[in-house]
C-alpha cells in the first residue's frame, strides 16, 4: 500500500509541475471530467447512457431515443453536483448540509420530495448480505460520519481518507437512490480539497469494486488499494493529456 500511495504522490508532483493552469485549458480539463465522471458513475449503478451520449445530453440538452427519462435526469443531476463539488473545494472541511446539497441537486429532478432528504424507509443493498441502518439512526451516524471525517484526513494519506469516506458514506446509505454516486462525489471532493486530480472507477471494473467494498466491512485494505489505482490510473491519463 505505501508504494503505491508514494507512486501517487510522484504523480501528483509531475502534474503539478503544469500548475497553475490557464483559465481556458483548466476549464477544458474540467469539462473533460465533468463527462467523464458522470458517465462512468453512473454506468456503475446501471445507467445505460454511453460516454458520449451523456455528452449530448450533457451540453446539448437533447434527449437520446430509446433511453430513460431517468437516466437523462441522472445525467443532468450529477452534472449540477459535479460542479458543486469544485466550488467545495476551496474548502478544507465537509458540512453535513454539503452532503444534502450534492443529493438534492443530483436527485431533485427524478423525486424532489425526497431530494437532499434522508430516507424515512428501511432499506437494503443488493448481493449484500450486511443490513442498513435504519431510518431513525442516520441523522446521528452522518453527524458522526463528518466529525470522524475531520479526524481521519488529519491522520491518513488523502487517498486513504477519500477511499475510507466513500466507504464509510455507502455503509450508512442515508438516501433513497443515489448512496454510491455521492460517496463518489465525496471521494472526489476530498481529493480535491487535498490538491489531488478527480479519480474515475471505469464501469468495467464494476464486479472488483462491489466485491471490495463489500469485503471492507470487515477488512477495507484492498478497496484502498483499488480505489488507490484508480486515482493513479485516472492521474495518467490526465498527464497524457499533456504529453
Amino acid at each position: 500500500m505505501k508504494s503505491i500511495l508514494q507512486e501517487i504522490d510522484k504523480l501528483q508532483s509531475e502534474i503539478n509541475e503544469f500548475r497553475p493552469l490557464d483559465a481556458h485549458l483548466r476549464s477544458q480539463i474540467k469539462e473533460y471530467y465533468r463527462i467523464g465522471l458522470t458517465y462512468s458513475s453512473n454506468a456503475l449503478e446501471g445507467n445505460s447512457l454511453t460516454e458520449s451520449e451523456t455528452k449530448v445530453v450533457i451540453e446539448e440538452g437533447i434527449t437520446i431515443g430509446g433511453k430513460q427519462l431517468k437516466e437523462h435526469f441522472e445525467a443532468l443531476g450529477h452534472s449540477e453536483a459535479f460542479d458543486l463539488i469544485y466550488q467545495l473545494a476551496q474548502e478544507k472541511f465537509l458540512k453535513e448540509n454539503d452532503i444534502k446539497k450534492l443529493h438534492k441537486f443530483f436527485y431533485y429532478r427524478i423525486d424532489e420530495s425526497q431530494a437532499g432528504k434522508y430516507r424515512k424507509v428501511k432499506a437494503l443493498i443488493t448481493g449484500s448480505k450486511y443490513p442498513l441502518p435504519a431510518p431513525q439512526e442516520l441523522s446521528v451516524l452522518i453527524t458522526e460520519f463528518v466529525a470522524r471525517l475531520s479526524e481521519m484526513r488529519s491522520k491518513k494519506h488523502p487517498v486513504e481518507s477519500a477511499a475510507l469516506a466513500h466507504k464509510e458514506f455507502v455503509f450508512i446509505h442515508p438516501f433513497v437512490d443515489g448512496n454510491g454516486r455521492i460517496a463518489r462525489l465525496i471521494m472526489n471532493l476530498i481529493l480535491l480539497q487535498s490538491g489531488y486530480t478527480i479519480a474515475i472507477i471505469p464501469p468495467v471494473l464494476r464486479n472488483e469494486y462491489i466485491q471490495t467494498l463489500e469485503r471492507a466491512h470487515t477488512d477495507d485494505i484492498n478497496f484502498i488499494e483499488f480505489i488507490a489505482r484508480c486515482v493513479r490510473e485516472t492521474q495518467r491519463d490526465y498527464l497524457r493529456l499533456f504529453k
